[in-house]
């Protein structure tokens, strides 16, 4: 069985003749004619009535029918699924984010155009972006340096340097600036093993022949912000990332110039022409363009 054989039969069947079915494929009749005879030759088995110019479904016709219909919707359901136009309509979008701060204005624009698509988007550090992008557990990531790998394709969102914050009403508020010698002796609020802002800033300071050791260690950059503003310690944020909150005041790190993180959209290179991630990008990447 061929689904050009099926193909031809479901046709002829639906449109009620030879003639038309071969119109709707845009195939001749004898060929629309020679595959329906061979599917009823190989398996023996008659399903069209045929009587002059006129044919009707045998009752083995009308069973086969049955299942050629389901089988040609699903087929079109598939292919509706895939195609641009559906995709962009309702498709859904899977990101995972070190900070979403860097994709709000690519954000907006996408669903303003493709309002449609549903987006997921989850936190993470570095290690967890990337082990979903392999996993296929995302579609896009968003990172605070940009990969080398080769598996990879990149557009480089921006880069601000990482700075200090302290709660609005600690004693250490009104300082213009922290050295790394200050931070050695105050109690840091740092991130878990594997942000790529802790592991940038360990590594300025141990240039400079200081060694950051956090007295709280915390989950995500929320809950160091939360931590951060109860007056517990000095926290760590790339200053683009840091946005508005009133409990919070950023602090600049002397020497820091060094520790920029550089915020990349990103997605696996054999996924790129995907239509919702390659839709995502070029918005994206138009914007940076554009500023």
């Amino acid at each position: 069985m061929r689904y050009v054989q099926l193909r031809a039969f479901h046709h002829v069947a639906i449109c009620g003749g030879f003639s038309r079915a071969a119109e709707e494929l845009r195939l001749t009749q004898p060929a629309i004619s020679d595959q329906v005879r061979k599917l009823e030759e190989e398996y023996d088995v008659l399903l069209f009535n045929r009587h002059k110019k006129q044919v009707s479904l045998t009752p083995s016709g009308e069973r086969l029918l049955e299942i050629t219909r389901r089988m040609f919707d699903n087929e079109q359901q598939a292919l509706e699924l895939l195609s641009e136009s559906r995709a962009l309509r309702a498709g859904t979008l899977r990101i995972v984010a070190d900070s979403a701060h860097h994709l709000l204005h690519i954000l907006a624009r996408f669903r303003e155009k493709y309002p449609g698509v549903r987006i997921s988007i989850r936190a993470g550090n570095t290690q967890t972006v990337i082990e979903s992008l392999f996993r296929y557990d995302a579609d896009i990531g968003v990172l605070g340096e940009v990969p080398e790998a080769r598996e990879f394709e990149t557009l480089h969102l921006n880069a601000t340097a990482i700075s200090a914050f302290v709660a609005a009403d600690h004693p250490l508020a009104g300082r213009a600036s922290f050295t790394f010698a200050d931070l050695a002796g105050l109690p840091l609020v740092m991130r878990e093993e594997g942000s790529k802002t802790r592991r940038k800033l360990e590594e300025g300071a141990a240039a400079a022949g200081y060694a950051l050791v956090p007295a709280i260690e915390a989950e995500g950059r929320e809950a160091v912000r939360e931590i951060v503003a109860s007056g517990a310690g000095v926290g760590f944020v790339s200053a683009a990332e840091f946005g508005e909150d009133p409990r919070l005041v950023l602090i600049p790190i002397e020497g820091a110039e060094a520790m920029r993180m550089d915020e990349a959209l990103i997605c696996l290179r054999e996924r790129r022409g995907g239509k919702l991630v390659h839709a995502f990008f070029e918005i994206a990447r138009r914007l940076a363009t554009a500023r």
